[in-house]
């Protein structure tokens, strides 16, 4: 099993499983998965700061300009169409967690919310109802290539 997560869903979705009370193997197993996202969203963290500094204006010190607009800072962006599909791009870009010697531990936090009986409302709902369809694709996958 292979689970693919966009790169703006990894903050909500370690938000989400820190969230869910749980014990034993499926909070053990839980905390590896998060462990695996966090490493994901680290790489996702340096990228995003890397296409900014390639889509902005630059001070002195290499670091992104900004400027202020109304009470907000915004940053100096060379071409801002540009910009939005570049961040675009890098947002909705997959991370994959590969089961290799995960598989246990992705088949428990697939039953985890599976069997999830808590109710969800808003951006939590949503990724959610994400996680599961992450982890639907993958099991379907791995059904087609056997």
């Amino acid at each position: 099993m292979e689970i693919k997560i966009e790169n703006q869903k990894l903050a909500p979705a370690i938000n989400l499983l820190y969230s869910l009370s749980l014990k034993g193997q499926q909070s053990r197993h839980r905390t590896h998965f998060i462990k695996l996202l966090q490493a994901k969203l680290e790489i996702f963290l340096e990228d995003e700061k890397d296409m900014r500094k390639e889509e902005c204006e630059l001070d002195e010190n290499g670091e992104p300009k900004t400027h202020m607009v109304n009470g907000q800072e915004l940053l100096d962006v060379k071409d801002i169409e540009h910009f939005q599909k570049a961040r675009k791009e890098l947002y909705e870009e997959e991370r994959v967690i590969d089961g290799g010697d995960n598989q246990v531990m992705l088949q428990t936090v697939k039953k985890v919310l599976f069997d999830c009986e808590r109710e969800f409302s808003g951006q939590e709902a949503d990724i959610y109802d994400y996680l599961c369809n992450a982890f639907e694709k993958a099991e379907q996958k791995k059904e087609s290539t056997k």
